[in-house]
């Protein structure tokens, strides 16, 4: 029987991990599962992942933890979705968001053909969808009296990554019954079967186990350096590989906390912007092919100094990644989890939400019998494979579209052998018909039809409306629910605060319980 798990690794992803494997098997108790995590005392987490997508709403309340105390503890916000400048044309005024909401009336209505033939002057999302108003007024997703984890708009969070890891660590430990072991690992030991029997720590020696997890980041020691599970390189599809991050405080304590992230193209790669409520994360993502560390530095730090940041920023911090991911997530009883299954740069903030999605089927599909994991593993590495894959489509999406020619990196960005197979058939489907469920036929997507849609109209990819031509009567449907947009932004925007009168409110007060 499967009894003992081992999570090699801290940080966001053994953690998280361990949380949710830990709530679910009731490792408080003793016919739960054993959840033991081994986390390095000279080996420090990244503490670059400060984005999230709505999944992690259901993921703490899973926990059990409170929402009120994660907002506080972990210098977190409410994110809505992201907000891309400067991606198509580079001119001052490009911009377009992808929001957390789908369009309004999604199922209901032929929106794109409603928009393409009765309101191309406008803006996609804005038309569709409330969420862009939201964020362009810095409002929040709920109101002071919305029960924790319940919506309004749909959202997410921004958090202090490493605060993150060292509060789940708590609750892990204090309320989840959650073995942890601060030593350092010297070497694995193997079996006669090829399976993992146990790692040699430094100070406490041998510690064995029936499933390994590893989440020992970019180094993969037990899945890629012992098991020798081979990675897939992707930095032909997607060429960034270094990233200068850096936090710098508010221009004013008391200025309005963006409630998306803002993603701002720059000649050689992109500046991500996220606000929390006692700083701004900023970071540089680039291409080592196409821009050297200095010139990406003068760039970032450019960018810091407009956007109203202080004049002596402090040293960038430099992460170097290479992308892609793993031939297999699951070999045998070791599984890898978070940066050591692979990793492809932080547009849309996938990483977090992959260790969420990998610790869910983890734990839902746990083997019960070592004959037993041979199965699950193949379920596991067909799911993820295909993950992975769509995570990369989605990235693409968004440079191959780019009208930019200012720099080789964008125009690079389109050439054909750049472009997965799948990624190019679906853009020919999509010049005569718009993204919808029949193109992403698994439950459990990564990015839904509507995803595409904001990404693809955002980035001015129109399809030929005469190909399809609509009726009358559909094109009044898709009209209502512009108007019924319209209607609920007006009360919306109305209704709820500020971000940041909403974050300070709860630091105060919390929030009311479910």
């Amino acid at each position: 029987m499967i009894r003992d798990i081992v999570i090699v690794g801290g940080g966001s992803a053994g953690w998280l991990t361990a949380a949710v494997v830990a709530a679910a098997h009731r490792a408080d108790t003793p016919g739960g599962l054993r959840v033991t995590v081994v986390e390095s005392p000279t080996v420090g987490a990244i503490g670059v992942g400060e984005g999230t997508w709505p999944t992690m709403r259901d993921t703490l309340r899973g926990i059990g933890v409170s929402e009120a105390d994660f907002l506080r503890e972990c210098d977190a916000s409410f994110k809505q979705g992201s907000e891309f400048r400067g991606w198509v044309t580079g001119a001052a005024d490009d911009r377009y968001f992808h929001p957390f909401m789908l369009p309004h009336g999604y199922t209901q209505a032929d929106l794109v053909s409603g928009w393409l033939q009765r309101h191309p002057q406008h803006a996609f999302a804005p038309l569709v969808s409330v969420q862009p108003h939201l964020c362009m007024r810095s409002r929040a997703p709920k109101q002071p009296a919305t029960p924790e984890y319940a919506a309004v708009a749909n959202y997410a969070y921004h958090l202090d990554a490493g605060r993150f890891g060292e509060f789940l660590r708590r609750h892990c430990v204090e309320r989840l019954g959650v073995t942890h072991v601060s030593d350092h690992v010297v070497s694995v030991t193997s079996a006669e079967n090829g399976d993992i029997a146990a790692i040699e720590l430094a100070q406490r020696g041998s510690l064995s186990g029936d499933l390994f997890v590893d989440c020992t980041g970019m180094q993969s020691l037990l899945l890629g350096r012992h098991c020798g599970v081979g990675f897939i390189d992707q930095q032909h599809v997607l060429f960034n590989d270094c990233a200068l991050a850096v936090q710098v405080p508010h221009a004013d304590a008391r200025a309005e906390i963006a409630s998306h992230t803002v993603s701002t193209a720059q000649r050689n790669g992109w500046v991500w912007d996220i606000g929390l409520p006692t700083r701004r994360g900023i970071g540089h993502v680039y291409s080592s092919a196409h821009t050297d560390d200095a010139a990406a530095e003068a760039e970032l730090r450019a960018y810091v100094a407009a956007s109203g940041g202080p004049d002596d920023m402090p040293a960038p911090r430099k992460l170097t990644f290479r992308p892609g991911y793993r031939e297999r997530f699951w070999h045998r009883n070791c599984v890898a989890i978070g940066l050591s299954a692979g990793f492809i740069e932080p547009l849309e903030a996938s990483a977090i939400a992959l260790v969420e999605l990998s610790a869910a089927m983890l734990s839902e599909q746990m083997p019960a019998t070592r004959e037993d994991m041979d199965r699950v593993a193949h379920r596991f590495n067909d799911s993820f494979r295909y993950r992975w894959e769509r995570v990369i489509d989605f990235l693409k999406l968004h440079y191959v579209l780019s009208r930019r020619n200012d720099t080789a990196f964008w125009r690079d960005h389109r050439a054909d052998g750049s472009i997965p197979d799948r990624l190019h058939e679906l853009l020919a489907l999509w010049r005569y018909r718009s993204p919808s469920r029949y193109d992403f036929v698994r439950v459990d997507e990564v990015f839904p039809s509507a995803s595409y849609q904001y990404i693809l109209y955002g980035m001015g990819f129109r399809p030929d409306a005469a190909a399809r031509p609509a009726r009358p009567a559909e094109l009044d449907v898709a009209d209502a629910r512009f108007r019924e947009a319209a209607d609920l932004t007006r009360r919306m925007l109305a209704g709820l605060p500020g971000h940041r009168d909403l974050i300070t409110h709860i630091t105060q007060h919390g929030l009311p319980k479910i």
